[in-house]
């Protein structure tokens, strides 16, 4: 199967329409069900860190200014993930500070997202929620880390990626799940997803 890359950011805020800046990025390579590589780094963007971001992630401002420029992280990272297919989970969020960071160092995504979240609603439709945490629980993933830290958070979300991957291999009796395949079924409607797996097969 094709190597993809699943990121995660922890931020100061929701947007960076609204001049929320990153904090701390991860990318973690996953190949024929396997993670093959980590890249993990704290990124210093020159902005504050608000105390409830601090409560919820542990990065500090102190961190923060000990930390690299946020263009030289951008740089490596993208290096590091290169051209390869990306995955998120809850992607709008992390594309959103993926393109913004890049255009600050004049780069630009070529490749697209798949969503871990969107797919797993499709995939494990009684799971308690969606929310990371609980899908980790609901099926029995080990727990890499602490929850917003991004390299146990992109850890944890790439076990989720193989864990689905897998079910749906045993589920459709397919051989392998492509990065396209995960886009198409992220964009089932409810309660459709045999009727597109279904189609998918008679291609």
């Amino acid at each position: 199967m094709e190597a993809v890359a699943v990121i995660d950011f922890e931020t100061t805020g929701l947007s960076p329409d609204h001049g929320d800046r990153a904090t701390e990025i991860a990318a973690v390579l996953v190949q024929d069900g396997r993670i093959v590589d980590r890249y993990q780094s704290l990124m210093n963007a020159g902005v504050r860190v608000p105390p409830f971001i601090t409560a919820l992630t542990g990065i500090t401002e102190a961190m923060i200014r000990k930390a690299p420029a946020a263009a030289a992280v951008m740089r490596d990272v993208a290096d590091f993930v290169g051209e390869r297919p990306l995955v998120a989970h809850n992607a709008s969020f992390d594309r959103k500070f993926w393109d913004a960071e890049l255009g600050r160092i004049r780069r630009s995504r070529r490749q697209e997202f798949a969503c871990s979240m969107l797919v797993a609603r499709r995939v494990f439709p009684h799971a308690p929620s969606h929310k990371l945490g609980v899908l980790v629980e609901f099926a029995s993933l080990p727990v890499a880390g602490r929850y917003h830290r991004a390299l146990a958070d992109a850890e944890m979300a790439a076990s989720l990626l193989v864990c689905m991957e897998n079910e749906l291999c045993r589920r459709y009796d397919i051989g392998g799940v492509s990065h396209d395949l995960l886009r198409g079924i992220q964009s089932v409607q409810k309660g459709q997803l045999d009727a597109f797996m279904h189609r998918q097969q008679q291609k």
